[in-house]
């Protein structure tokens, strides 16, 4: 009896995807050693109080991670109904009775943590679109519209609440991700040529009459930063100046002058690759895009593993959760994007993302532990 149960332990060691934790380790390590930098300036007033907290996020996350590994996914299939609408319902309290921070409503305050439903609601997305998609039939050119109009649905209904908080960055992030994971499902190519059209259309409408004031101020900062440099255009000069006095070997750690003496806005959250790249240089974040990159491979090498096409969703659509976080923010950093407020994944500073973050992951890995599970 003991000896069964060694040799059933031993097998369920060896199903783990070790690689993938590793490359999840590595980033998370990197991550705090930038944000102990960053928080432990000499004017800094938050000296352990930030870097302990990450620490917990990070022991939390950790421990989502390896239960839900543990959990067959085909569990989450048949729950994710009840996640999104949890959700959903908490975003819909965020919008009239969430807390006001930085201009926005976009948290349920518990006192000892700021709860952000928008973040979770990518994850129940992803595992409802999953779910859905799975059972589409995309042999005949790919869906059409009547194929769409429930994931679409599903999309647009939140989207537009988390706009209206208003939280662009995040809202952006969950079209971004529902719209790879439809587009991978396969759709006919009138319905992509007509969603281009009133994507277009949209833009326009948008611009005229929905973004507000600041948003605005955010474009147009973006396409000329110098234009108010004390004013909108501070934090994308200040990030630019940072990334590129990085040169190739960086200034050192704890030496960066723009994140030290603080002339580097939200450095611990939206600008961690800013630190990263002033410090370490060019050779400290190509090596970190370079995990980001190996990270992206175990997802897709699990996913065409996958005992199921709905084990296979999740892995792709927890892979554009990771890869339009990280795309985003190092693109407004280095100053390509408009700066819209999205954390680096895995090294930001911040709860509901990293537990967000490591529970997508926790997925994945439970398709991994599966694979070979028939």
């Amino acid at each position: 009896m003991d000896l069964s149960l060694h040799l059933e332990e031993r097998t369920a060691f060896r199903r783990i995807d070790w690689s993938l934790i590793i490359i999840i380790f590595c980033l998370n390590f990197i991550g705090l050693i930038n944000l102990y930098s960053a928080t432990h300036g000499p004017n800094s007033k938050e000296v352990e109080t930030l870097f302990m907290n990450q620490i917990i996020w990070l022991f939390v996350g950790w421990s989502i991670f390896f239960t839900i590994t543990m959990v067959d996914y085909a569990i989450v299939s048949r729950l994710a109904y009840v996640v999104y609408a949890l959700n959903f319902l908490a975003i819909v309290y965020v919008t009239l009775f969430g807390k006001v921070a930085l201009g926005a409503q976009r948290w349920i305050d518990f006192g000892f943590f700021r709860y952000q439903p928008s973040e979770t609601m990518k994850l129940a997305l992803i595992v409802l679109l999953a779910k859905i998609l799975a059972n589409r039939n995309t042999l005949n050119g790919g869906m059409g519209f009547r194929e769409l109009v429930i994931p679409l649905a599903i999309l647009l209904v939140p989207f537009a609440l988390i706009v209206e908080q208003p939280d662009l960055g995040t809202a952006m992030m969950l079209g971004a991700i529902g719209g790879s994971i439809i587009l991978f499902t396969r759709v006919k190519k009138r319905i992509i040529i007509g969603a281009l059209i009133i994507g277009l259309f949209g833009l326009w409408g948008a611009w005229n009459y929905g973004l507000r004031d600041y948003q605005k101020n955010r474009i147009l900062t973006f396409l000329s930063p110098t234009n108010d440099p004390r004013g909108t255009g501070y934090n994308s000069i200040q990030s630019r100046i940072a990334v590129g006095s990085g040169q190739f070997f960086g200034k050192g750690f704890r030496k960066g002058t723009q994140s030290q003496l603080e002339f580097l806005p939200e450095r611990h959250t939206d600008f961690i690759y800013s630190v990263l790249s002033e410090e370490h240089g060019f050779v400290g974040s190509l090596l970190t895009m370079g995990l980001f990159c190996s990270l992206f491979y175990f997802i897709i090498r699990i996913a065409l593993n996958a005992r199921d096409k709905f084990g296979a969703l999740l892995c792709i659509g927890v892979l554009c959760y990771v890869f339009w976080h990280m795309f985003v923010n190092v693109g407004m950093v280095i100053g390509l994007l408009p700066i819209v407020g999205v954390p680096l994944p895995l090294l930001s500073y911040g709860g509901s993302s990293m537990l967000t973050t490591m529970a997508g992951l926790g997925l994945v890995s439970s398709v991994a532990f599966r694979r070979y599970l028939f």
